[in-house]
C-alpha cells in the first residue's frame, strides 16, 4: 500500500448491516477498518495473509513433484525406470492439478 501522510478524508453512508460485515472482516484480519478499507481498493493479492499461505504451499507442491520427476528422469536414464514410476509422476501431477484448482477457487473466494 502507499505509504505516506493520509490526510484526505472521504465521509460516505452505508447500512447498519454493512458497517457490521466492515467491522468484523477487519477485526478478522487484525486491521482497523480504515486499514482495510485501503487494502480492499488496492487489489493486491500479496497483501492478504490467506493468499501468501495458500502461494507457499502451491510451491511446496510444485517442488515435491519435481523432486519426483528428477528421480524418475534418473531412473529412467539409468534404465531403472518401472511402470510403477510412471504410476507415481502420473499421481503428482494429478495432486498437482488438484491443489491448484483448490487455490484458484480459494482465491476467487476472498
Amino acid at each position: 500500500m502507499a505509504e505516506g501522510k493520509k490526510d484526505i478524508i472521504k465521509p460516505f453512508r452505508m447500512t447498519k448491516q454493512e458497517a457490521d460485515v466492515l467491522a468484523k472482516q477487519a477485526q478478522k484480519r487484525g486491521m482497523k477498518e480504515s486499514e482495510y478499507l485501503r487494502l480492499l481498493l488496492s487489489q493486491k493479492p500479496n497483501d492478504y495473509p490467506e493468499v501468501r499461505i495458500l502461494l507457499k504451499e502451491l510451491i511446496n507442491e510444485v517442488n515435491a513433484v519435481g523432486n519426483n520427476i528428477n528421480q524418475i528422469t534418473r531412473n529412467y536414464n539409468s534404465k531403472l525406470y518401472r511402470t510403477e514410476d510412471r504410476e507415481l509422476l502420473c499421481a503428482c501431477m494429478k495432486k498437482l492439478n488438484l491443489t491448484v484448482r483448490e487455490l484458484t477457487e480459494r482465491i476467487g473466494g476472498l
